[in-house]
């Protein structure tokens, strides 16, 4: 399957793809297309652009897709920058094309990504006891609701788009709901190598209110920011 928003990539990618005798099973520019075909179809690979249409990213839908689906994602994009592939690393991936690229760049990762997928599914590994699945979804308010294994804000049930240090602030509040939650304690969280500027906190807090206004992060002076959650009725 490919995934990718931009018309001429797509048609690229598939003439590659039927020159390497490779069967494509649909074309789609936004996650919600390509999730509808996967539930209904199945298929061996998924070429994934990090920047689709739509309210998920390439990387926000990779890593909800892997919830559920054992699929090897090879991801596709003109962007390389240090905190991109931070964010690709953390999802494994089997393999990261960068645009532009040439018919032999497709092979040679898709032929990577096959042998090392076929690797990784025959491996035995030992049984451990099951253990509970553990509640992972915070409702904030009647609007808003958090998943914290897969770090994704919703907005009633569509996934919010958001940068990976709003993710992390957002992922620090939520784990000390209806708390005040230091400045330090923020700054450790979503700037672990200590590098910012002094204004980089105040910063972020106003682009997460601008994009979100009803989500409820209080200001607290001097102190800190809290998120408050309310107790909302079933």
């Amino acid at each position: 399957m490919i995934v990718e928003d931009e018309l001429l990539s797509q048609r690229h990618i598939e003439n590659i793809l039927k020159s390497l005798d490779v069967a494509v099973t649909g074309c789609y520019d936004n996650a919600s297309d390509a999730r509808a075909a996967i539930t209904q179809g199945s298929c061996d690979m998924i070429l994934m652009d990090i920047n689709i249409k739509g309210p998920e990213d390439g990387i926000q839908f990779s890593r909800s897709l892997l919830q559920q689906y054992n699929i090897p994602i090879v991801f596709i994009s003109a962007y390389s920058d240090g905190e991109t592939l931070e964010e690709v690393m953390e999802l494994s991936p089997y393999g990261f094309i960068t645009k532009p690229f040439s018919a032999k760049d497709v092979e040679v990762a898709m032929g990577i990504a096959y042998k090392r997928f076929n690797v990784d599914k025959n491996k035995k590994v030992a049984e451990v006891p099951v253990k509970p699945a553990r509640e992972t979804v915070v409702r904030i308010s009647s609007e808003f609701r958090f998943d914290t294994q897969i770090h994704t804000l919703y907005r009633q049930d569509d996934p919010v788009r958001l940068n990976k240090k709003q993710v992390k602030l957002i992922n620090t509040l939520v784990t000390h709901a209806n708390q005040i939650v230091e400045y330090g304690t923020i700054i450790d969280e979503v700037w672990p190598d200590g590098v910012l500027a002094d204004s980089s906190l105040r910063t972020l807090i106003y682009s997460i209110r601008q994009i979100l206004p009803d989500l409820p992060i209080e200001s607290h002076s001097k102190m800190g920011y809290a998120l408050r959650i309310s107790p909302l009725d079933d």
